[in-house]
């Protein structure tokens, strides 16, 4: 159990719990487990009981799905602040993709029956998730769009634009994940999205250091996200 939910507000942004009373975190503190999973470890797999859900409190982790052919497919990284798995609140089923520590992780379990109970009692609670639900609905719908119909380079922009968007400085960018990680999460292999930095490079849009980008031309990238332009 956590001492205080309003201790750890004041160092991490949690977006579920914005707007809510002190009693909330108060009542929120009795019911929370802190887990601890170390880099690579599964936190769940798809199908498995969907008992609870979870907030990131340090480093990231990696939602997936897994195809027949064992291919996988990237469906989000959450870091911290941000939590994932609240389906199983609402509807008690399994959970529907994997999830797994990208780095040393630690998250905030609520199990569901705590919180199930505690919804009850104050409906404001439920408002807040289905709030950010909706928010990461129509983020998964965007990324559907651009699996289905942008080509790469549209799909990599578009995710450098959201990255500079979440930076303090939006022209400089550290990326969050691995070069191969970044290709499974667009959708490609990571020769081809090497490439596409490169093309990128030479065309002045960007400059790529390793992990580090900075963005150069910022209107030429939300074209090619929009797919009103393409890199030749």
């Amino acid at each position: 159990m956590l001492e205080s939910m309003n201790d750890l507000g004041k160092h991490t942004v949690i977006p579920l719990f914005e707007g809510l009373q002190p009693n909330h975190f108060e009542n929120l503190a009795r019911i929370v487990l802190r887990k601890s999973y170390r880099r690579g470890e599964i936190i769940f797999m798809e199908g498995d009981e969907g008992n609870g859900f979870y907030i990131v409190e340090t480093g990231q982790v990696k939602i997936y799905k897994i195809s027949s052919e064992g291919k996988e497919q990237i469906l989000h990284l959450f870091g911290p602040g941000e939590s994932f798995g609240e389906v199983s609140v609402f509807t008690g089923h399994g959970f529907p993709a994997f999830a797994k520590a990208n780095v040393g992780t630690t998250c905030l379990f609520i199990p569901r029956a705590d919180f199930v109970e505690m919804i009850r009692r104050d409906p404001a609670l439920a408002m807040n998730m289905l709030g950010v639900m909706a928010l990461r609905l129509h983020r998964f719908a965007d990324l559907i769009e651009d699996l289905s119909l942008k080509e790469v380079p549209g799909r990599l922009s578009a995710y450098l634009l959201y990255l500079s968007g979440k930076s303090p400085d939006p022209e400089h960018l550290e990326l969050d994940v691995s070069k191969n990680q970044l290709a499974a999460l667009l959708g490609t292999i990571p020769e081809t999205l090497s490439r596409i930095l490169s093309r990128m490079g030479r065309l002045g849009l960007i400059k790529s250091e390793g992990s580090r980008i900075r963005i150069l031309d910022r209107p030429a990238l939300q074209k090619i996200a929009d797919g009103e332009t393409r890199i030749p």
